[in-house]
């Protein structure tokens, strides 16, 4: 067996274009372009490309997109205070804070500051409690993206026994619950569990997201399982390394996605999903 390619890249571009086209229909109906300004602090590398990334998606559909970048060592009084005057701004429908902040910001604190209606990343409480009450208005964007990956499968994932690797606050935890949304049986590792490798091979659905390069190796997953890797680790060479040890599994899984172009993109087009579900919802 080999497995099928969930590809991420052609799959966020047919997407991209569908918001684009109501984009361009808002804009003549409405007389209105979708603004999203995105807070960098500091001058992280990675940082720095994922921001690039996400302006140029933005920049592909239509959507008015502004980088507001600070120094390092901005206050987190300024800091929330900036993200106070976009919340007042009519002009600007999606506030995204590139994550990780600098070591000094208690991130949970300036996370909450932005308006909920904004939140086109799905990460403050509210929004994050809403898809934990079965309510989800914006959702958490990387698991938002692997939804939409697991709905390309057309597999019935009703029963499926789903298996999530991690539990951060933005990816492993809301996760759980989307899985737990679509009727499957939920276990999550972390860094306690005594054996992860004994819970990845009961796995249907296998969902990884430690960022510990080849973590997944062949014999921790059952086989014909949909793996789906969101880890990243960034080599010496500057190459991206997943979670999966992606030769070997792919010989055992059904579906796999890889790293770069699995996930990666899938999360960006979510964003900009969550940004027109904004837009939609001011102008009704």
């Amino acid at each position: 067996m080999t497995a099928r390619v969930l590809n991420g890249l052609t799959i966020a571009k047919a997407i991209r274009q569908e918001v684009g086209t109501r984009v361009q229909q808002i804009a003549e109906q409405y007389d209105v372009r979708p603004g999203l300004t995105v807070i960098l602090v500091g001058s992280d590398p990675a940082s720095e490309l994922y921001v690039r990334l996400k302006k140029r998606d933005c920049e592909a559909a239509g959507i008015s997109c502004e980088i507001k970048n600070f120094s390092a060592d901005i206050s987190e009084q300024q800091l929330t205070d900036t993200i106070d005057s976009l919340n007042a701004d009519t002009n600007v429908h999606g506030i995204l804070l590139q994550l990780p902040l600098p070591e000094q910001f208690y991130t949970p604190r300036v996370v909450d500051r932005i308006d909920p209606t904004k939140d086109v990343d799905g990460i403050t409480p509210l929004n994050m409690g809403k898809l934990a009450l079965r309510e989800p208005a914006h959702r958490c964007c990387t698991p938002k993206g692997v939804m939409t990956l697991l709905d390309h499968t057309e597999i019935d994932l009703l029963g499926l026994d789903a298996v999530v690797v991690g539990a951060s606050n933005h990816v492993g935890r809301p996760m759980c619950l989307e899985l737990l949304l679509r009727g499957c049986t939920v276990t999550c590792t972390h860094k306690y569990s005594k054996d992860t490798s004994f819970h990845t091979r009961q796995a249907d659905i296998l969902v990884t997201a430690t960022g510990i390069g080849g973590l997944i190796r062949k014999d921790w997953v059952k086989p014909g399982a949909i793996v789906i890797d969101v880890g990243i680790e960034t080599q010496p060479d500057g190459r991206l390394k997943g979670d999966v040890a992606y030769e070997e599994v792919k010989e055992v899984a059904s579906w796999i996605t890889p790293v770069p172009g699995g996930v990666g993109p899938m999360t960006r087009v979510s964003i900009l999903q969550n940004l027109l579900a904004t837009v939609e919802q001011t102008l009704h």
